[in-house]
């Protein structure tokens, strides 16, 4: 098999995952949804579970590479930047496909904080809680750690409620809460 077979057998496998879950989704499936047989499948995973550890680390790549690109592009300095948050959120929510977090259903279907994939899905979000605490130094807040822990628990929020509601509303939501808190953090 050429060397880029397995990049496109997770590729695939990543909109399947992210479209019908992991639980529902078998290694049959997989085969069906991708094109690619059984047999190369397993060459390549010899279980599920790294298959899905594969797809979690692909979406983590793409989604903070996106996800830190857009707040540069859309805000000029760290306090505009910790609203951007929420502004590339809802262009998120409101693109097409938009289903949610991967990682949020994965910490929902593997609930046990020692199992791999819910690492895996852990580590994510707290790389993105760095990132904005980062951010929040930078802007000067008065308790950087404390005011990026709030602005997630809006981010993570507002994703849950999208999904419920059907549209992007809830990024809208958030920010103007987050605006308040950041009002009162001593960011300049």
């Amino acid at each position: 098999m050429r060397p880029n077979k397995r990049d496109e057998l997770v590729r695939n496998a990543l909109d399947v995952f992210y479209r019908d879950g992991f639980h529902a989704t078998g290694m049959d499936k997989l085969v069906a949804q991708t094109g690619i047989s059984k047999t190369s499948m397993y060459k390549h995973f010899r279980t599920k579970e790294e298959m899905i550890l594969a797809v979690l680390r692909l979406r983590d790549e793409r989604f903070r590479n996106w996800f830190c690109r857009r707040l540069e592009e859309i805000a000029d300095t760290p306090k505009e930047r910790l609203l951007a948050v929420f502004d590339a959120l809802h262009e998120w929510m409101t693109s097409p496909g938009f289903k949610g977090c991967m990682f949020i259903k994965a910490v929902a279907e593997f609930q046990n904080p020692e199992d791999p994939i819910h690492i895996q899905a852990a580590t994510h979000k707290r790389m993105l809680l760095e990132y904005v605490q980062k951010i929040a130094v930078q802007a000067g807040a008065d308790d950087p750690a404390g005011l990026a822990r709030q602005l997630m628990l809006l981010k993570e929020g507002a994703i849950v409620t999208a999904v419920m509601w059907g549209n992007g509303d809830p990024a809208l939501d958030a920010k103007a809460a987050a605006q308040a808190l950041i009002a009162t953090s001593g960011c300049r």
